[in-house]
């Protein structure tokens, strides 16, 4: 009875050590770990993400690494430029573990470890920088901290993905003379822009006025060039009627002649008439003669059109003109 009872106890013990053997080293590494086997308390391999087998009471599990990408959230702090204007600046640090066994055994906590080299080669790169580089470099600050960030994690097993500074904020004194100095150079460019606009207006007034002149000379010149060919062809038609007219009078032809001077005489009476500063003309106008002259120029009209009537010896003549030439 006590053999049994003994027997039952020492089946139920090897049981449970078997479990606990078994459970002890079967271990299951989730997806983005990984996981340090110690072996007498000494780094011997690590476990990648899935099932892994360890020897029980021999090998154990050291540290699970998390080789994701990971950010850390650097905390505001105080820094001085170089031209010795203090601003307060933070950022966040991405980074990623490439080797879980140099992560876990080189540095004793990696997460403050990275956090103050972060901090301290932040005030390092401001402070080599003057306020106004600071303020419109953050590129080159991203870059240069990333630089120096990389190689010195690099030991760690750690690789530096990105650095961003989140936020600089410099002094109140100092952000209202930036705002006084930005409103400045923003007025000194508007009153630029509007002096440049009103150069550009007077520029294009003056050459329209240019141009204006040049076509109204232009007008002129062409006004003039018609008038002279007017008075021109004028002239020529004046010196040819003339000429028509001493060869009608060489001929014998008075009517030709009293066209002639009945026409210069219409054409006096007509310019004393309608002269500007005559409001009343008072004229001696034998109207018999005038009627006279009139139908002497009838008798030209019909003979140069041929309608076969007789072309009078005398008639009407403008006043104090007779045949005889009185």
């Amino acid at each position: 009875m006590d053999f049994s009872v003994g027997v039952s106890v020492a089946a139920v013990v090897l049981v449970v050590l078997v479990v606990v053997t078994l459970g002890i080293g079967i271990n299951i590494v989730p997806q983005g770990h990984v996981y340090t086997v110690e072996r007498f308390g000494k780094y011997h391999r690590s476990l990648e993400s899935g099932l892994g087998l360890i020897a029980p009471y021999v090998e154990r599990i050291g540290r699970r690494v998390n080789v994701m990408e990971q950010v850390i959230d650097v905390p505001s702090q105080e820094a001085f430029t170089r031209d010795n204007a203090g601003v307060r600046i933070d950022a966040v640090v991405f980074y990623q573990v490439l080797d879980a066994a140099r992560a876990s055994y080189e540095v004793s906590d990696l997460e403050v470890a990275m956090m103050t080299l972060t901090m301290t080669n932040i005030r390092t790169v401001v402070g080599s920088m003057d306020l106004d580089q600071l303020l419109s470099h953050r590129d080159e600050i991203n870059e240069r901290l990333l630089r120096v960030m990389d190689a010195a994690a690099s030991p760690w097993g750690v690789k530096m993905t990105r650095i961003e500074i989140k936020d600089i904020v410099p002094p109140a004194d100092l952000a209202g003379a930036m705002a006084r100095q930005m409103k400045a150079e923003r007025e000194k460019r508007a009153s630029v822009l509007e002096a440049e606009g009103h150069r550009q207006a007077e520029i294009l007034r003056a050459e329209g006025r240019k141009q204006s002149a040049i076509l109204e000379a232009e007008g002129r010149k062409e006004a003039a060039f018609r008038d002279a060919e007017a008075r021109e062809r004028g002239a020529e038609a004046e010196a040819r009627a003339t000429r028509l007219v001493s060869e009608a009078i060489a001929k014998g032809d008075l009517a030709a002649a009293n066209f002639l001077v009945a026409e210069k005489y219409v054409d006096a009476v007509k310019a004393i008439a309608t002269a500007p500063n005559q409001r009343v003309v008072v004229v001696p106008i034998e109207a018999a003669a005038l009627a006279g002259t009139l139908g002497g120029i009838a008798e030209i009209t019909r003979s140069v059109f041929g309608e076969g009537a007789p072309a009078r010896k005398s008639g009407g003549l403008p006043p104090n003109v007779d045949g005889s030439g009185r």
